[in-house]
Formats: C-alpha cells, structure tokens, sequence
C-alpha cells in the first residue's frame, strides 16, 4: 500500500513540494484538483513506479526547471525513490485508469487501431496471463542455459574414465561398496572363460603335512636300563666305565663277545686284550650282567628308535615337503586369476631350520644314549623347545593346507561357470564394474556430482515448462469467453446501448491481438471498418469511456493477485451521464472492498464526494492539490466541508418531489432518504454518531439507552427513525442488492418523503 508521496520535486506543476506528515494515504484516499493543476501528473509518476518505466516521468520535467525530477513515494515495502533516471524500486501491483490506459488499450479518441488491440490482447490476457507467458519463456530459456551447462560439465569429465559410457548413464551408475570384489570377481570369470580348456584339465590343490616328534616313545628309550642288574654290580661297572672315559661303554660291551673267541677252553677264560686269566675277576661276571641279552636289546630298541627319527625326519622326507609346497605355490599360481585363494605364505627356510634342529637334538640325544645305554637320560629342555617350536610350524602347515584343500570348492565352481560363461556378457559386466568404480573416483566425483545437479534442476524446469504451457494454454481458452461475459456483465451495469461479441484471439504478423466487434441492435458493428457503421460513428464519448471503465473493471475481475491490488482512477466519469457516474462510483466503491488500495483523483468535487458519503471514514483520507507560491501543492482536504452541498441538494430533490412528482427522479428521491437522515442525525447527534457508523447500529444504541440518564432519544423518535430507515434500506445498494428494481409506489414515497423531511428539520 502507497503510504506516502513524500517528495515531488521538478515535475510537472511540482517545483519542490514535501508535503506534512498529516497527508498520509489510506486504503481508500481522495485526490481532488482543478484541471491543470497536477493531478494527472500524480498519475503518471503511479504509472511509471508500476511499470518502471522512467520516461513517464522525465517528460514531465518542469518547465524552466534545472534539474531532473526527483520523486521519493513511501509505501509498505519501504521507499521507492526515482532519482537519476531510475527508480529504486518498482511498485508492480498498481492497477491504473486514466487517459494513458484508455490510448493503449482502447482507442485513440475516436480510432480503434491495431496496437489498441494488441493492447487489449495482453490486458484481457492480464497480469496472470502475461505472467504465465512470461514464466514459460523464461523456462523455455533457462532450459537452453541448462543444456549449454550440461554440456560443458559433462566434456569435464574424463573420457577414459567414462569408457563406453556416454555422460549420462556414467554420471548414474550407483555407487557399490564391494565394487573392487565385483571387479576381481569378473575378471577372474572373465579369465577362466577365455582359458577354459585350461581349466578343465587342472588339478586342485592336495594335502601335505610335516612328520611329529613321538616325544614319549623317546623318552621312554632315554629313560630305559636293566631292571634286574644288581645296584653293586652296576655301580662298580659305571665306575668302572667312568674310567675308561668317552666311548668306555661301547669298548667294553664290543670286548666281551671276544673273551669266548680268544679263549681256547671255556672253562679258562682269558682277557683279549693282556691274554691273562679272567677267572678271578668279580668285574667280568659284573660285565656279563651288565652286557647281558636285556642290554643288547636295549641298545638294539635305541638304535631303532634314531633309525625311526632319521627315517621320519630326513632328507627324502624333507624332500618331499618342499615339493608338496612348491606344487601347492604352482596350483595357486594358475587359479589365483580365476578365484579368492588363500596365500600359500609359508616360510620354508625356517621350516627347515627348525625341522633340522629339532631332528638334530633328538638325535644327538639318542646317540648319547647309544654311548651309554644303561645310563638313565631325558629330552633336554633346549631339545623340548625346539620340538615345540617346530610343532608350531606343523600346526601352520596343517592350518594351511587345509584352507587350500577347502579351497577346492571354488576351483570346482570355477570350472562349472568356465563352461557356461558367456564372454560377452562377462567382458559388458567387467565395463560396467569398471566404470562404476571411475565414477567414483575422487578425481571424477566432483564433475559427475555437478552434473547431475545441473540435469536435475533442468529436469525441475522441464517440468516447470510443461505446466507453464498447460497452465497458458489453459488460461487463454478460458479468458477469453469469461472476459467477453464479465465485459457485457460491466456494461449492462452501466447501463450502455450496446455490448460486444466475439471476443477472441487472433494471430497477427506483429504477434497476438485481441479482436471484438459491438453489438448495437441486435447487429456486429465492426470497430475497424472504414465505411459504414464503426467504432468512430455508432458510439459517444460517453460510451467509448464507459467501454474503457468496462474494459477496466474487468481486466481487476481477471486478476488472481486482485487482494494485494493499489487501484488508481483518474477522473472515470468524464462525458458520463448522470446515471453511469453514480454506477462508477458504486463500482469504485465495491472494488475498494476488494483490494488492497484505492486511490481516486478528480476535478469533480461532487463525485468524490459522494465517494466520501459512501466510504468507511476509519480507513479513508482525501487531499487536495492546491494552488501554492509557485506550482501546486497537496493539502488536506475538508470533504465534510464540501460535502453540506450535497445534503442540501438531496433535501431540495425530496421537496421537489413533494411539490410535483417526477416518475424519473422517484428512485433517485427514495435512494437520498437515508442519506438526509444520517447527515442529519451527525449533526444533531455528533458524540453519538460518529462519520462511520451506520444508522441502524445508531438505533440499536438509542434503544439501549432509552429511560437512562445518557438517553440520546424518546421512543417516538426511535419508533419513527426505525421505520423511515426500514423503508430507506429498501432503495440503498448495501442493504438491498436489488435497490434498483425495488418497486416504489408514489403515495408511499410522499408520506415517507415528508416524515424524512419533517424528521431532520426538528430542532
């Protein structure tokens, strides 16, 4: 809403005016000015804040004046301020009527031309339709700018990343957290379908193992003597032996077996080594217990038991391990392209240094034992270490071959999906993967990522367009029928001759026009035609403005935005007879309870007057442009003042009447009634009837104080007040809203013609 003008200066009769605070704008607010003083240029800056169009104003410069013109109008979104050729801010919901909107969309005085109707093509279409035109344009455009973005975005894209994809399915492909297994898993396939044959007739993995310790049956050799030797015996042996220092065992238990060879008779023995007589020696027949056949089977289980060691834990067997793994490293070298394989990570090396070791103590223990077989030994703890450093890397190489050997399921499926592979298919999905997991890069994510933002806000706005040209199409195939019947509606309310038909839009060379023709009598006047009847000779002054009020009413009817609306009207009732100046004010009137703003400017003191009687006074103001010094100025402006004619002229109407009936004037005297009494009832009781209130609500508060010390009126009066209202309320527009074809009959509006007068002339 315009609250204010607050500067006019270099314009027009305005030399430099900044008018008071007092002269502020309303919803509904009065302009009256004496021709040339300025009120048309008031309308022309409201034009040119509408339209933004600054030669409005600049045409308007003041004459002599030296510098441009400089216009400050404060509204509710602020300040809109034209200064340097420009405004600040434009003020589009101005709807305006006045000379400027009759030329460009009516006629030029008495000519309808073709940019009258093209004017009027755009007017009926009205600010929806022009919008609705304008938004699909402005789709239609973004959608290029759109496609030039695309482009570009998507040349930004690596082309070796996109492979075969073209931009948009690559910018589509969804991101897959098991992509680099899908990838390995398709080339993989890929490779066994290409080397099928291969596949075939490969082996899977076997299983190997490394031979163990039996640590109890070694034991149980070291720990092992004689048990039935004599404790004397076999200790005076092991002194004995322990004399003759490292290997004295062995030289004696192979000694023996010669006794009996160098001895002629049995029953003299003698020593094979001095050939003395062995007869009294004690520590031969200790040597035959201790050398006995249970010693000789105990030398033979020590020996068995290394042979057994050597047997398990040499060379061919350690031989055979390493080949069993450098096998289980060839299968897995062959299908590690086909399938997932366990890694066969296994250090031989320290296997066999571990292996060797643990061989090594075992048997260096044994042959300790073999020296001295009687002697009672055990495994050292350094031999148990390295057993059990080595009983680790035999649990590693059971775990491992059992996970290979496991392993053999996939290499079976492997060979199944081989022969029923298609190579196509497999290579068209190892594309995909690929391209999937480059989409995703973070080298390429950024531009895939602006791109498909850039194609789904172009999706957004193909949308956008699509309903923008449904919606357009839409609206023209109903504007046009509706415009023609709310036009026609307008002028019969105006009580005009004629109508107008064929309300339709045409394509032209210079684009889109409206065309229409008048119908007077039944008969289509051609509103172009050179000869004959035409626009120029079948209508009046009168009618061609009430045409261009009808054209403008309707024009507000079509506005979707009509609430939020600032109507301005400049002088609507020049060359307007009597009747259709009270219709315009009745129409002024409605459409002020429709929109947001109405801003009424006139040289007719009368019709804005009577726009005042009408108006609510808590939301209406009224100014004057004044003659000043120099130019013009704006003032407040008394209507209440100016407004005391009018009321005299309503009771000078019913005295009339009274004296001699004029049929043609009854309604027009029944319609004053009300009028009188509420003017005189703000006269005769101010503190109760304020300007604004209407007389029925008076009434009521009357009958509330009745018999009260704030009586305002006797019941009498209030009886006689209540009925001449009731039949007033019959003849006024909103009480009745078929006042005008009330029936009224002569008798009854004399009696209630006088009782009025008699009434509001009591003292």
């Amino acid at each position: 809403m315009i609250d204010r003008i607050q500067l006019l200066r270099n314009i027009g009769q305005f030399d430099n005016v900044s008018p008071p605070q007092q002269i502020t704008f309303t919803p509904f607010s009065l302009i009256y000015g004496e021709n040339g003083r300025g009120k048309t240029t008031i309308a022309a800056i409201l034009r040119s804040l509408a339209i933004s169009d600054p030669a409005l104003v600049q045409e308007r410069q003041r004459l002599g004046s030296q510098h441009p013109p400089h216009v400050v109008i404060g509204h509710t979104a602020g300040q809109s301020i034209f200064q340097n050729g420009a405004w600040t801010q434009p003020l589009t919901n101005i709807a305006i009527f006045d000379d400027a909107f009759v030329s460009a969309n009516v006629c030029s005085g008495i000519e309808v031309q073709s940019a009258h109707r093209q004017g009027l093509h755009e007017l009926i279409l009205g600010a929806q339709g022009v919008a609705l035109n304008n938004t699909l344009q402005g789709h239609v455009r973004r959608i290029e700018e759109h496609n030039t973005a695309l482009r570009d975005l998507g040349d930004a894209i690596p082309a070796n990343a996109r492979g075969s994809y073209n931009v948009d399915a690559f910018c589509s492909l969804a991101a897959d957290e098991d992509i680099d297994t899908k990838i390995q898993d398709a080339e993989r396939r890929l490779a066994a379908a290409r080397s099928t044959d291969a596949i075939r007739q490969r082996p899977g993995f076997q299983d190997f193992l490394l031979p163990d310790f039996d640590i109890e049956a070694i034991d149980a050799v070291l720990s092992r003597g004689l048990p039935n030797l004599e404790a004397e015996a076999g200790e005076r042996v092991r002194a004995h032996l322990a004399k003759l220092g490292r290997g004295g065992e062995t030289w004696i238990s192979e000694g023996m077996p010669r006794i009996e060879q160098v001895s002629a008779d049995p029953a003299a023995e003698i020593c094979p080594f001095c050939a003395q007589d062995l007869g009294g020696s004690q520590l031969i027949e200790h040597y035959r217990a201790y050398f006995s056949q249970a010693y000789e089977d105990l030398k033979a289980a020590i020996r068995e038991t290394g042979l057994s060691v050597r047997d398990a834990h040499g060379g061919d067997i350690s031989s055979a391990f390493e080949r069993d793994i450098r096998t289980a490293v060839q299968v897995h070298e062959f299908w590690k392209d086909f399938a997932e394989l366990p890694q066969v990570d296994i250090d031989t090396a320290a296997i066999a240094r571990q292996w060797n070791a643990a061989r090594e103590a075992v048997l260096e223990q044994l042959r300790a034992k073999a020296s001295a077989p009687l002697e009672p030994m055990a495994l050292t703890p350094e031999a148990r270490q390295a057993i059990v450093d080595f009983r680790a890397r035999i649990e590693e190489v059971v775990a491992l071959s059992g996970r290979l050997v496991s392993a053999n399921a996939k290499l079976e499926i492997v060979k199944e999906q081989a022969q029923a592979d298609d190579l196509a298919a497999l290579t068209d999905d190892l594309v995909k993967f690929k391209a999937q997991k480059a989409r995703f890069e973070p080298a390429v994510v950024p531009h895939c990522n602006a791109y498909l933002i850039e194609k789904a806000e172009k999706t957004v706005t193909e949308g956008l367009r699509t309903q923008a040209r449904a919606a357009l199409d839409h609206y023209r195939e109903q504007i046009f029928p509706t415009y023609e019947a709310t036009i026609n509606d307008y002028l019969r309310r105006f009580a005009a001759s004629f109508r107008l038909g064929e309300v339709q839009s045409v394509n032209t060379r210079s684009g889109s026009s409206a065309s229409y023709s008048v119908v007077i009598n039944q008969q289509n006047v051609n509103v172009s035609a050179d000869t004959g009847p035409s626009f120029r000779n079948t209508l009046s002054a009168g009618d061609r403005n009430t045409l261009a009020l009808a054209f403008f009413f309707t024009s507000l009817e079509q506005d979707p935005d009509l609430a939020n609306k600032i109507v301005v009207i400049d002088d609507p009732m020049t060359s307007l007879d009597e009747h259709r100046t009270l219709r315009t004010r009745e129409e002024i009137f409605a459409i002020s309870q429709r929109v947001q703003q109405v801003i009424v400017l006139s040289h007719s003191k009368p019709f804005l007057c009577r726009l005042w009687e009408q108006a609510d006074r808590n939301g209406s103001t009224a100014f004057r442009v004044n003659r000043a010094a120099v130019g013009s100025e704006l003032a407040v402006w008394d209507v209440r003042n100016d407004s005391v004619s009018e009321n005299d002229k309503r009771h000078e109407l019913a005295r009339g009447y009274l004296t001699a009936a004029d049929p043609a004037r009854e309604r027009e005297v029944a319609a004053a009634l009300r009028h009188i009494l509420e003017a005189f009832m703000r006269v005769a009781c101010p503190e109760h009837f304020p300007p604004g209130q209407l007389l029925g609500k008076f009434i009521s508060k009357c009958e509330q104080r009745l018999g009260t010390n704030s009586q305002i009126l006797g019941a009498n009066d209030i009886t006689e007040l209540r009925a001449l209202l009731a039949y007033a309320n019959q003849f006024h527009h909103d009480t009745n809203p078929a006042w005008q074809t009330a029936a009224i009959n002569d008798a009854e509006l004399t009696d209630f013609a006088e009782r009025t007068l008699l009434f509001a002339s009591r003292g």
